[in-house]
């Protein structure tokens, strides 16, 4: 390919972005720096970023959130030749701490377009959040920081609240690099809002005073191929705490996997509700006032779906006491044989 034309580098980006989501589907190295595009592209919708907003993803990976922040950008409107340059040297910002994911999101910015990334082989966790200045912040933060990882104490001294879960020193890290009025939409482990350690009810004190946290999705199991666990996606802006939190279910009819992944199509009602914060049968609001304050626990639990219980067959009961009577009497007679 010779890359004269745009189509040729369009083509080469799209080639680029198979491999990478095969790499995700392997489910080895390259698993952990994918996210499903339809994931992203919804959160950036969500998020809204505009020209002129500084976007920083501090756990680059392979940039799809930055990538897709440029797509969307992009085609939001007719640029002027100052909105462009803008968008090409003065908007999209990022760290990598591994040698090969740090590559894969170079390059695929270049093939998107992006010339000149301002992407940092560094690892982000290393910066004592007391040496963040106001000149360091940034208007947008989008990230899927990794998750199950387990960082040494020296690192965890950077952080107001210790803790050696990787995700929630990059949620702290977030929190205190977003300017005020910044926007946020951060992947995290479903356990984040429930957990009653120390460290995960410190961290829910700490965003729900110091953000308003309108809106968390609710993602099935299965989203995240080969990741095992299931997540949500926090939506935020920095500077004033939250008095009400809207959540969303995602609740599809048939299980994700590698031959089943995540598609657009199944985000549409989320995006929609999402921008009067309706209640359905998958969405439903929760008042902070309403909230212990004790754990500031916020457990995902639909009010509008009952747990079935299904009801056996009485017949199918009293098949069952035979069968455990039977052998009950079995091990009396082998108990008495013995003595």
């Amino acid at each position: 390919m010779r890359f004269r034309s745009s189509a040729e580098k369009h083509e080469m980006s799209s080639l680029y972005e198979d491999k990478i989501k095969n790499m995700g589907n392997a489910g080895r190295n390259g698993g952990e720096y994918y996210t499903p595009r339809p994931l992203i592209k919804t959160i950036v919708k969500v998020v809204d970023p505009s020209i002129g907003n500084k976007i920083y993803d501090g756990a680059v990976g392979s940039a799809g959130f930055l990538v897709e922040a440029y797509e969307y950008l992009k085609n939001s409107k007719a640029l002027t030749t100052a909105e462009a340059e803008t968008l090409q040297k003065r908007t999209f910002y990022g760290k990598e701490k591994k040698s090969l994911a740090y590559i894969i999101g170079i390059m695929n910015m270049i093939l998107h377009g992006i010339d000149a990334p301002n992407i940092i082989h560094t690892n982000t966790l290393v910066e004592n959040l007391s040496d963040i200045q106001e000149k360091d912040r940034y208007d947008i933060v989008m990230a899927n920081p990794p998750f199950g990882g387990k960082e040494r104490s020296e690192v965890q001294q950077n952080f107001p609240i210790k803790t050696s879960e990787t995700a929630f020193l990059f949620l702290q890290h977030f929190i205190k690099i977003l300017k005020a009025g910044g926007k946020g939409g951060i992947v995290i482990k479903n356990t984040f809002l429930s957990n009653t350690d120390n460290g995960s009810t410190s961290l829910r004190k700490m965003l729900l005073e110091n953000c308003n946290l309108h809106t968390v999705l609710d993602l099935p199991g299965g989203v995240f191929t080969g990741a095992g666990v299931k997540t949500v996606v926090l939506f935020f802006e920095k500077g004033v705490p939250t008095h009400k939190v809207w959540f969303y279910q995602l609740n599809l009819d048939r299980n994700l996997g590698k031959t089943n992944p995540l598609n657009e199509g199944d985000l549409v009602e989320f995006i929609e509700l999402q921008k009067t914060k309706a209640d359905s049968d998958n969405s439903w609001s929760v008042n902070i006032a309403d909230v212990d304050i004790g754990t500031y626990g916020l457990s995902v639990k639909n009010p509008h779906k009952k747990e079935e219980t299904a009801l056996r067959d009485p017949s199918d009961i009293i098949d069952q006491i035979q069968i455990l009577d039977k052998e009950s009497t079995a091990i009396l007679n082998r108990i008495r044989e013995l003595l």
